[in-house]
């Protein structure tokens, strides 16, 4: 949530950083700001509302011209969302942009005041500029933001900028991702890549209690003491196309259609010899016979993989599997040991509860692997094995492509886990790997059924409430389903496991309630259409999502879809079956005059708690 960006060079730099903002559109903001040096004055326009406002203040009061500044969309936590409480925040000489929790505000607040400082809005932020004004002394800036780090307790990434100094900018994070770009004669920092792909894709990771400055010289950093610290340069996979629509209305179509595709270059990285592979990451056979319980820790979306993951893991290896929610995983105090197996999943890589959940299983000697899209992430680094899938930026903030990869990995991940503690055979193996492989496919089917997926949403337009029902892995993929819904169309919406809608819930089933019912599981189809039929005779409208050539009784299913998973096993169909809902979800958000890429009151990268 939140995004930050940078900039010092030649180019214009308001024209920069608009645009890096609008690449950072899909971690969501309610505000935006910019800070720009023209003629050795900071001059700042920010406004609460969308860049399309921004830009048409710009207009109105006139655009900063100037090569050195910074910029931020603001999600907001403390104070609502204003043009007073909009960043950047100024006090004295220093202006800054921050995203994160400064815990400790209210406290440093009262200092301050004491101090003889006045504060504007009702952010923590301000508290910020404000500290590091009081420690500004000698023309000092290093000097000023160490100190001011020490004090501050939370999460944080700053942009910084001294009033004295108008041909540098500083930076730092804890807990919060920032990333330096580093061009040629200019340099950048952003929340993430997208933002200066285009100008350059040299990066260097910023990391916890790191400082940089950019000035004409190009970056450089320092620790937590004013020290220098040495840094990699790393570069950029990605490509400015990748980022960009490409012709799609929306990124969330373009993420959608890009899903054979990556699922592919997923199995690619993750297969050898028609086999799962995961030595490259230190993940062997020997380590998965050791493994005695198995604890899968994610948030939203990512959860919801995690659960498809803990069903194929439980039935091809029989070992136990846990899936909890990340922000409760982090203070329940579980009972962990050397020889469990926490994996923790996040598209991001940086979301705050999936890390501290993380940090807690390594403190209590469990091994972790982490299954992220963003290599160069926090989790990803701090995790002993890491997966890195393969979906390429995902900008949408509803995630589409980074679901499917991240079930992906764990189906792999299941048979090899199944092989090295001898539930299966190598031959088993290699022959559920190859049902694998077809999945491009079956999803490639699955997404030319488009245009019955907008039928099925255009019914869906004016109702307020509806219920995804399914057993076991039409279950789990029920609950991905509801969420992609109620995330981007604003429809109230609940998946329930088709057994259970009875035992209460059954009783707000009304005339017309939509009830979309997944199908797929033909060993416990009969059990699922019984359900179906349960609500059906108190009114419901039934939308089945089903194999092609599945039966029902006359009159019980008033729309189907028939989805051709070919000779896919039934384990396997939650990947192409998730696209068909990703689609209704889009549809039904479009339809009803939303923006499915950027839903009302969503960040994209969830860091702070």
């Amino acid at each position: 949530m939140c995004g930050i960006v940078g900039y010092l060079g030649a180019r214009d730099c308001t024209e920069v950083l608009m645009d890096g903002l609008e690449k950072l559109e899909y971690r969501g903001y309610d505000s935006a700001g910019i800070a720009v040096f023209e003629n050795n004055e900071i001059k700042t326009v920010k406004t609460r509302g969308k860049l399309s406002q921004m830009k048409n203040k710009l207009e109105t009061e006139g655009k900063p011209v100037g090569h050195c500044g910074i910029g931020h969309t603001r999600w907001a936590t403390h104070g609502e969302p204003s043009d007073v409480n909009s960043h950047p925040h100024s006090n004295g000489r220093v202006t800054i942009v921050h995203n994160g929790i400064i815990e400790n505000y209210a406290e440093l607040k009262e200092f301050l005041t004491e101090q003889g400082y006045t504060f504007l809005s009702q952010t923590d932020s301000e508290a910020v500029a404000c500290l590091l004004d009081y420690y500004y002394s000698e023309r000092n800036p290093l000097h000023a933001i160490t100190e001011t780090l020490k004090e501050l307790r939370g999460s944080y990434a700053l942009g910084i900028i001294f009033k004295d100094f108008p041909e540098r900018v500083y930076a730092a994070r804890r807990g919060s991702p920032l990333i330096v770009g580093v061009g040629d004669g200019e340099s950048f920092i952003a929340s993430d890549i997208p933002a200066f792909l285009k100008y350059t894709k040299d990066y260097v990771l910023l990391d916890d209690d790191e400082i940089v400055r950019l000035d004409k010289d190009g970056a450089k950093f320092f620790d937590l003491h004013g020290l220098p610290v040495k840094k990699e340069t790393q570069t950029a996979e990605w490509d400015v196309e990748q980022a960009q629509k490409c012709g799609f209305p929306h990124y969330m179509l373009k993420e959608i259609h890009e899903q054979p595709e990556v699922v592919q270059k997923t199995l690619d990285s993750l297969t050898s010899e028609g086999v799962p592979d995961f030595s490259e990451i230190g993940l062997t056979d020997e380590m998965l016979r050791g493994v005695g319980r198995v604890f899968i820790t994610a948030c939203g979306t990512a959860m919801y993989a995690g659960i498809v993951g803990k069903y194929a893991i439980e039935k091809v290896a029989r070992v136990p599997v846990a899936v909890e929610i990340a922000s409760e995983f982090r203070y329940m105090n579980p009972i962990l040991n050397a020889e469990d197996l926490v994996i923790v999943v996040s598209q991001s890589g940086e979301t705050a509860d999936t890390k501290a959940a993380l940090e807690l299983a390594k403190s209590r000697g469990a091994k972790t692997l982490a299954v992220v899209n963003v290599k160069y992430s926090a989790i990803a680094r701090l995790a002993d094995m890491c997966v890195n899938t393969l979906a390429g930026p995902e900008i949408a903030v509803a995630s589409t492509k980074a679901y499917s990869v991240q079930i992906v990995s764990l189906y792999l991940l299941a048979f090899r886990f199944a092989y090295a503690r001898g539930a299966i055979s190598e031959s088993e193996m290699k022959r559920l790997t190859s049902l694998l492989e077809q999945t491009p496919q079956a999803i490639s089917r699955v997404i030319e059924r488009s245009d019955e997926c907008q039928f099925a949403a255009s019914q869906l337009i004016n109702t307020e409430t509806l219920f995804f029902i399914g057993r076991g892995f039409d279950y789990a993929l029920s609950l991905e389903g509801s969420l992609k819904l109620k995330e981007i169309s604003y429809i109230h919406s609940e998946a329930y496991a088709a057994g259970e809608l009875k035992h209460g819930t059954i009783s707000l089933i009304e005339q017309n309630t939509p009830v979309i019912t997944i199908a797929t599981q033909r060993h416990i189809l009969e059990k699922t259409i019984s359900n179906m039929e349960e609500v059906k005779a108190r009114g419901a409208y039934i939308i089945a999502i089903c194999r092609k050539g599945t039966m029902f009784a006359e009159g019980s299913v008033d729309l189907k879809l028939e989805l051709d998973f070919g000779d896919l096993d039934d384990m396997l169909v939650p990947l192409p079956t998730v696209c068909a809902l990703q689609l209704i979800a889009y549809y039904s958000s479009v339809l009803r005059g939303n923006d499915p890429d950027k839903p009302r009151n969503l960040a994209k990268s969830v860091t702070t708690e």
